[in-house]
């Protein structure tokens, strides 16, 4: 059912990844539609990789209808695009050192924005994130001045540097990448340098001027009340006298449930549920 009140702003916001990934694309986006009345205009960039590797299919036609629909219940402007990279990653990224890394290749496409057709102003966000406040609250924020707003890397801040970032969730100022030149520079590290954390450490090390958000934009902890965007990202734990690496993404209910003690999403789990039992075929295999 649409919200009342709905307005007439217009979120830019983008996915990427393959087929494999939708189920957390779609706990995203319809955790983004149901807590904003602002329209969404939704892209997933994607591209067939199974050259590289055959479970790298791409996101498909029946996932972008489905979501689409979906999130047309919720506000009948929202939109939702297929954006192949094909082209762009073949001719830019293609053959790196960081392809056949840790993170799958498709982390790397946001580094290709400045080459698609994009707007100036674009909302990045992993699929293992989910909105428990309003995502037009983050789209406000003004970047007019900055390549890019991110929250500070809850790890990265103390063992690399201090304005360290996540890029888990990005603001970007596209017009203004273009004009610096930042993801053509960064495209240029992750291909000739290999890293740990390829893009993220590129955007971060290269960027002339960044725009530090607020944790509550992308919490990569416990949830707190004024929480906006959780980032189900890697994180550690301290046990005795040892670190201990977790990764419980919000598709692992029990794990999000038992272990992370978060239980607000379970109005989305409740039509996420409903939805795979009439689309599990799409949203599994696309």
């Amino acid at each position: 059912m649409a919200q009342e009140g709905l307005t007439t702003e217009r979120v830019q916001l983008c996915y990427c990844g393959n087929a494999k990934i939708f189920p957390q694309l779609l706990l995203s986006a319809l955790s983004a539609a149901m807590h904003t009345q602002a329209a969404l205009e939704v892209r997933m960039v994607t591209l067939d990789l199974t050259d590289v590797d055959a479970r790298f299919s791409p996101l498909t036609e029946a996932q972008r209808a489905l979501l689409e629909g979906v999130l047309q219940t919720y506000n009948p402007e929202n939109a939702v695009h297929l954006v192949d990279a094909g082209e762009a990653y073949r001719k830019y990224l293609a053959g790196g050192k960081n392809e056949k890394s840790f993170y799958t290749p498709y982390t790397l496409l946001r580094l290709l924005f400045d080459r698609m057709p994009m707007p100036d102003k674009l909302l990045y966000l992993d699929t293992d994130t989910m909105c428990r406040g309003d995502i037009a609250e983050l789209w406000r924020c003004d970047v007019s001045a900055h390549e890019f707003g991110a929250v500070r890397d809850q790890e990265g801040k103390f063992w690399i540097r201090s304005d360290y970032c996540n890029a888990g969730v990005l603001l970007l100022n596209v017009a203004r990448c273009r004009e610096t030149g930042l993801l053509t520079r960064a495209r240029e590290r992750v291909r000739k340098r290999r890293m740990i954390m390829p893009d993220q450490s590129a955007l971060n090390f290269l960027a002339k001027k960044k725009l530090f958000l607020p944790r509550r934009f992308n919490e990569q902890r416990g949830i707190r009340k004024d929480t906006v965007v959780k980032h189900f990202c890697r994180g550690f734990k301290w046990y005795g006298p040892f670190f201990r690496i977790y990764n419980i993404k919000q598709t692992d209910r029990q794990g999000v449930h038992e272990r992370l003690h978060i239980d607000c999403f379970d109005d989305v789990f409740a039509v996420y549920d409903a939805l795979l039992e009439q689309h599990r075929s799409v949203i599994e295999k696309g």
